[in-house]
């Protein structure tokens, strides 16, 4: 970690208020899994063409998120099944910045992301009628939620220096249910949000020349997945199998 926190010293900063202007609510959401090893050798790559968000100092900051789900696990379901038109429903807490957010991210059969939230006081173990009351008003149905799934993991934020565009770089990821853990040390996590797919983007070159390619991944069903036992996962086999090669593969820097 000291040595990522070293390397990321390379990139200018950028503040939350700055940040806000590339927020990207509707956008097309772009996924890529690596080895943690290959990290420090991407971002070099990269450095000059992004800036870093920086909160108090901090550029990997920390994230909690408690994901919702009916009783029937409605929301996984229907990813697990391909349906074009889904749902999440999650609280996420920002831990530097001390913000948290009740946020629904709707996903169209066009492969857009459309994200509403709205500011909360802290995680709600039980939904308030406020909450419920947003959920309703976003999605226009109502859905009996429970809490599924506690979600931890550290996150770089980057901001593309010249275009509209953002990249998240998820690690450390680590899932929690009763107190049951399972963590995802090695892997990688990278997500490019813009507003509309362009393959000429700095990092997305970068990542197509170690022969990295676009993968469809979801953080909420790798992690129901891996700490429920009674869910159907058929069609996420050949991701988890993904997963486990990159996460064990012996990488050499390039």
């Amino acid at each position: 970690m000291r040595i990522l926190i070293n390397s990321l010293q390379n990139f200018v900063p950028i503040s939350l208020n700055e940040m806000n202007n590339v927020a990207l609510m509707k956008r097309t959401d772009t996924k890529f899994i690596v080895n943690a090893s290959q990290l420090i050798d991407i971002l070099k790559c990269i450095k000059n063409d992004y800036k870093i968000l920086e909160i108090n100092k901090n550029r990997v900051m920390s994230y909690s998120s408690l994901y919702f789900d009916t009783s029937c696990n409605k929301f996984y379901s229907d990813h697990h099944n391909g349906k074009n038109n889904r749902i999440k429903v999650r609280i996420r807490k920002y831990l530097e910045s001390n913000l948290c957010f009740l946020e629904v991210k709707q996903k169209n059969g066009k492969g857009e992301t459309n994200k509403s939230r709205i500011p909360i006081q802290d995680f709600e173990t039980c939904l308030s009628k406020s909450s419920k009351d947003f959920i309703h008003k976003t999605v226009l149905k109502d859905y009996e939620l429970q809490p599924k799934l506690l979600n931890n993991f550290n996150r770089i934020t980057l901001v593309n220096s010249e275009s509209k565009e953002r990249v998240t770089i998820d690690l450390n990821l680590s899932y929690t249910v009763n107190k049951t853990l399972k963590s995802f040390n090695k892997l990688v996590v990278i997500e490019v949000k813009q507003e509309h797919f362009n393959r000429n983007s700095k990092i997305i070159q970068v990542l197509k020349s170690i022969r990295q390619n676009p993968y469809s991944i979801s953080k909420y069903c790798i992690g129901m997945i891996s700490l429920y036992n009674d869910l159907k996962y058929n069609l996420f086999k050949t991701k988890l199998i993904k997963i486990n090669n990159i996460t064990t593969a012996q990488l050499w820097n390039f």
